[in-house]
């Protein structure tokens, strides 16, 4: 990239709720609409597999902090599942490793295999899979035809519904929290019901806090860019959208001040409130903050905001 084609990035701070398509890593997309923004800065808050479609907040300049916030956010997919057919990497992109009879399964069985899943149970990450093992990728050491085993982690399903079934397809409703892979839910599902499965899609529907997120397609932004700035901006929600799910502390200017500094004060009430968003007098977003054991103001995160 010239020196020329760098200045032309700047600082923007805010939120993008990006409908990923089909295809594109989650970097892919977070760079392609960091160029459409010309943000310095961006990240997006956990992958979504090439395979998945929906929801992924990309978060620039500032709210590059929410990300580790948002990534542990809770989550919810629509899933399409295979039975019958087991694959190396858990879904439809790998090779086959072995192929069963589905066996007559009605919706009591199918119902009995889903109950084990929900709650906080036991996963088994897939090999293919970004998580590290002795500081390397999973993916690595998977592309190298390396055996190795993965430890199993404690996550949580809040619900797991199927929606429809079509001869050995399942349609099913996932919410979960961090660290999920619904692909490990659908090989766990379909040893259960011992034919074995992959999953053929997946959609993200929502990541709290953006319940009922109103999402742009890449097609969308590329024509808002060519609207103009304002048109495509329209897309950027503010930093404090991210934390729209804690409660919100209005501060007085000498408080304010004082937080902007880094400096530890006693907030009254902030006991009572607990984990908050705290703003300055004009309205910007200073800090996410927590009392300590003391009641003081606990600076969790920091924001340097331009003025309104």
């Amino acid at each position: 990239m010239s020196r020329s084609s760098r200045s032309q990035f700047r600082d923007l701070h805010g939120i993008v709720l990006l409908d990923k398509p089909l295809g594109l890593s989650s970097n892919q997309a977070l760079q392609s609409v960091r160029r459409l923004l010309r943000a310095a800065k961006g990240g997006h808050t956990g992958a979504l597999d090439p395979l998945a479609t929906g929801l992924l907040p990309l978060c620039f300049g500032e709210a590059t902090k929410l990300a580790g916030t948002l990534l542990g956010a809770r989550k919810a997919y629509v899933a399409e599942c295979r039975l019958g057919i087991t694959t190396d990497t858990a879904d439809r992109e790998g090779e086959i490793l072995q192929q069963r009879p589905v066996l007559t399964l009605d919706e009591a069985v199918i119902e009995a295999a889903l109950a084990k899943l929900r709650g906080r149970i036991l996963q088994v990450p897939p090999m293919y899979s970004a998580l590290k093992l002795d500081g390397e990728r999973l993916y690595a050491k998977a592309r190298r035809g390396e055996i190795v085993e993965v430890p199993a982690r404690e996550v949580e399903i809040h619900r797991l519904e199927l929606l429809a079934r079509t001869d050995d397809l399942l349609t099913l409703q996932v919410e979960c929290g961090s660290g999920t892979y619904v692909r490990s839910l659908a090989v766990d599902l379909g040893e259960d019901l011992g034919c074995g499965a992959h999953l053929t899609a997946l959609r993200r529907l929502w990541v709290e806090p953006f319940r009922e997120p109103r999402m742009a397609t890449l097609d969308e932004l590329e024509q808002a860019a060519e609207q103009g700035d304002e048109a495509l901006l329209a897309w950027l929600l503010p930093v404090a959208a991210g934390l729209s799910d804690l409660p919100a502390l209005q501060l007085d200017e000498a408080q304010g001040m004082a937080i902007s500094r880094g400096q530890q004060v006693v907030l009254p009430g902030l006991r009572d409130v607990g984990r908050c968003a705290a703003f300055a007098s004009d309205g910007a977003l200073l800090a996410v903050l927590e009392p300590d054991e003391e009641g003081r103001a606990r600076i969790l995160r920091g924001f340097n905001l331009p003025p309104g």
